[in-house]
């Protein structure tokens, strides 16, 4: 389905974890993008989520924000009814790896469970039954967001592609992967129009503060050890979270239903090679009495199972839908250093 004249059409989409990371960086973008289109955010907001993240955002009369869990069917199909939803973004997801270890339980009832209720409620609401939209909802399309972690680890060599099995190693990425085949079946049983978009790690503004960028800039401003796990040699392809808002807008309005298309920033760097580039932007902007920030840096005990190497190759979105990344890795980074030292040198004045 290609929906060149989406902005034609007077929809409300329902986005769920709006107040997230990804997710608070993609609402305003895609109200600007698409004037025609309302917005409604679901959100728990459990730690993960931040209404300052959406400051303003209020004010637009197109965006309402409902606080409730993807859990509650009964919420959820009144969302759907009242709203009168004619498509799903789902970002909703518990996703710090480090929890999952310590905690998987919410793990797999919020993104298996979760999933499974907005997919129920989709298909109810859109389909007179199998193969077969109502009246009003034949463009209607659920697209599911996802991680590169669903596919495991690669050596020092390869790409994670579309095609590449799934190999999941931690109780997070467990989970997604369970929840990337939930929205498969119902594509392949019931017609349900879905796409799948599975991402590299993302860096910019507004992450979690538990997340490794905003964590290095954190502890080196306020003195602390900068923790990076075992050697520091995992590497990952990152991608700037604008860049992400792009490629899910562009999937979302021209990729092919029941497709999965893979998005990366072709950035790839480990850990520690992170840390010494943001102590150095940090030496550079913010010099420190006692040295180099990079100083600071210690290394701490390894995380269980933790994954070596991930990279993405993102020929498919590339050459079908004309998407890439416009962000390099050098000024999307001062990009995020400055806006986090802002935040952090704020709090500690």
């Amino acid at each position: 389905m290609k929906l060149n004249n989406y902005n034609e059409l007077k929809v409300t989409t329902l986005i769920t974890g709006g107040a997230g990371f990804i997710g608070s960086n993609f609402i305003p973008y895609f109200l600007e993008k698409n004037p025609y289109v309302s917005v409604v955010n679901l959100d728990k907001l459990t730690y993960a989520g931040n209404l300052s993240n959406l400051s303003g955002i209020d004010k637009n009369d197109r965006y309402k924000f409902v606080q409730g869990d993807i859990l509650d069917e009964e919420l959820v199909n009144a969302i759907f009814k009242q709203y009168k939803i004619g498509s799903v973004i789902h970002f909703a997801a518990e996703s710090h790896v480090d929890n999952s270890i310590d905690g998987p339980d919410s793990f797999v009832t919020t993104n298996i469970n979760g999933t499974f209720t907005l997919l129920e409620c989709a298909r109810k609401y859109w389909l007179e039954s199998p193969n077969n939209p109502k009246k009003a909802f034949e463009t209607s399309r659920f697209h599911h967001i996802s991680t590169d972690e669903v596919y495991g680890t690669l050596g020092d060599d390869g790409y994670f592609t579309e095609t590449t099995p799934y190999a999941p190693n931690s109780p997070y990425s467990a989970s997604k992967a369970a929840s990337d085949f939930l929205v498969r079946s119902y594509y392949h049983t019931y017609g349900l129009n879905v796409v799948t978009s599975n991402c590299s790690n993302n860096y910019g503004p507004k992450q979690h503060d538990e997340k490794l960028i905003p964590t290095i800039i954190r502890k080196a401003l306020s003195g602390e050890k900068i923790p990076i796990y075992g050697n520091g040699k995992n590497v990952r392809d990152w991608l700037y979270v604008l860049d992400h808002c792009k490629g899910i807008q562009t999937v979302f309005r021209a990729g092919k239903s029941g497709e999965t298309y893979t998005i990366g920033g072709n950035n790839e760097h480990d850990n520690l090679y992170i840390a010494k580039k943001i102590c150095s932007i940090l030496d550079e902007v913010y010099p420190s009495q006692k040295g180099s920030y990079a100083n600071q840096i210690a290394f701490v005990k390894d995380r269980l199972g933790h994954d070596y190497r991930y990279a993405i190759d993102a020929t498919k979105i590339k050459k079908e839908l004309g998407w890439k990344p416009e962000t390099d890795f050098d000024t999307g980074l001062k990009k995020t250093v400055a806006w986090y030292s802002n935040k952090y040198r704020k709090v500690e004045s």
